[in-house]
Parts: C-alpha cells; structure tokens; sequence
C-alpha cells in the first residue's frame, strides 16, 4: 500500500455511500442577499404576471392539456381534430348571393361558384371539406338552382326541388377542396388536375343514398325518392327534359365542370395541356 491510489481504494472501501441521508450543506456558502434599503437593479426585480398586464387566456386551467381532455368520460371529443368539418351556408346567404348577382344561377353552381363570391369562405387547413347548406331563409329562398353541396338534410332538399331546382351531394377529398376554394392559385401551380377520390368508410353510406340525393346513388331511386319527397311535401316536381342546365353532373372523378382530371390549365398562354402517355390516360380514367 505504498503508492498514493492504493491507499485512496482502500479508504474509499471502507466509507459509505454518497446518499440524500448523509449530504449536508457546504458550511463556507454564503448566499449574496440585499441589505434594507439598497438599491435593487431594474433586472433582478420579478414583477408578477398581473403587475405587467398579462394574464391567461379565459378558460386556462394550468397545465399542457385542455380540459376537454382531461375528462376522459366526454367520449365525443375522440379524434376531434381529424373530423370532417362542413362550414355553414344558410338558404338566405345563397338567395343574397343570387340576387346581388354574385352567382348565375344559369350555371351550375359548386364549391368553386360559391368561395369565388367572397360571401362564404373556407379554409381546409382547418379540415374544412366543403359546404353544408341549412335551412335559415327558406321561405325567402326563391331560386331555381342546380347546386352541389357536400351536405344537405331533407328541408333543404325539399325547398331546392320546390323551386324546380335540382341539389346533389358530392364528396371531395382534401387535395380537391384545395384547387376549388381557390382555382387560380391552383392553376397558377402548372399542377395536373388531381381525380377525385371516392368516399371514405363512414361516407359511403350517406353519399350513396337516393334520400340524400348522392352522387353515387342510382338515378333511377333518385328519382323516386324526388317523387316521394313531393308528396311529402306537397309540391309539383318540374321538368327538366327541356333544361340542358339541369342535367349537368359531374363525373365521380372530375373535380372542376368541364375540366378534366390530369389537365393542366395554362393561364399565361390561355391554353389546356391533356395528357398523352396511355399510362397516364388510364390513371386518371380508372
């Protein structure tokens, strides 16, 4: 046990353990206090959140998680943030839009027509994937209308139908509800005309009944439910074999009327681009 390290193993052999039981303080720290009446610097003065006018927003509880989480019996705010959300558009807000000429109802009228207004706005960041057109002003609305909306309840049909008018129910994926809310930006990409995808799981069922005028419904019961919904509601449904304006649909892929998907729309030499690779063609068809 001669060299200096040995000596040190065997004492440290020997000693116990380093514990929160046997720390103390180190007895020649000395805190750095102020005396009374010295002169505090401007820095080191700790004004509380009220003093400087700041205080929380209203609902804040403290803490990183909102109360609507908290609570794990409130079962409906499950995947709240990746629900579809369908912005509302009342039957006065359209009848306004008409009647100020913001929108031609001798054309058939989507979700282009109605964000170009200015009137109605959305923002899909938000998950916002389209309209939801509700019954407020339905006894002002007098229009003769075909509109494509992404949802409708059986009011809102009834008054459209009642006008003469013909409504359907059409859904569209994000990637489509970004180029119509805002075409020309769109356009101005030099992007292709994306195909619209079909309905997810839990939409199939609503965009494929004849009772929600669909647009994966068969026609056939389509018009059938529009006969019985006249009954219903007592009105006389027009005709519409003389109307070229009434009959026009979208195909279940196309997003933009009188586009179709894999286009590309050229503002600065006003031309459209088709594409003419086989493989393409057949994509953007099946």
């Amino acid at each position: 046990m001669s060299s200096p390290s040995e000596k040190a193993l065997h004492l440290l052999r020997y000693l116990p353990r380093v514990s929160l039981k046997n720390l103390s303080p180190n007895p020649y720290f000395k805190k750095k206090g102020h005396k009374v009446g010295q002169y505090r610097p401007r820095e080191k003065i700790n004004k509380s959140n009220r003093e400087r006018q700041r205080f929380w927003p209203v609902g804040y509880e403290g803490g990183y998680i909102p109360f609507y989480l908290k609570i794990p019996v409130e079962n409906y705010y499950q995947n709240h943030k990746y629900r579809r959300q369908y912005p509302p558009l009342t039957l006065f807000q359209l009848q306004l839009m008409i009647d100020t000429k913001a929108v031609n109802p001798e054309e058939p009228i989507d979700l282009t027509t109605i964000c170009n207004t200015n009137y109605y706005r959305i923002d899909p960041k938000f998950n916002h994937f389209g309209v939801n057109l509700i019954d407020e002003g339905i006894n002002e609305f007098k229009a003769k209308v075909n509109i494509e909306v992404q949802y409708a309840k059986e009011p809102v049909i009834a008054a459209i139908e009642r006008n003469g008018g013909v409504i359907t129910t059409a859904y569209y994926d994000i990637n489509s509800v970004f180029a119509l809310h805002r075409p020309m930006d769109f356009f101005q990409k030099g992007e292709p005309i994306p195909k619209r995808m079909l309905p997810p799981e839990d939409a199939i069922e609503y965009y494929t009944d004849p009772k929600n005028r669909g647009y994966l419904a068969d026609p056939q019961k389509v018009e059938e439910e529009r006969q019985i919904l006249a009954q219903k509601y007592g009105y006389q449904l027009a005709d519409h074999s003389r109307n070229p304006i009434m009959n026009i649909r979208k195909d279940p892929r196309q997003v933009f009327f009188g586009l179709e998907p894999g286009w590309v729309v050229n503002l600065k030499d006003k031309q459209i681009l088709a594409p003419t690779d086989p493989d393409l063609i057949q994509y953007y068809r099946d």
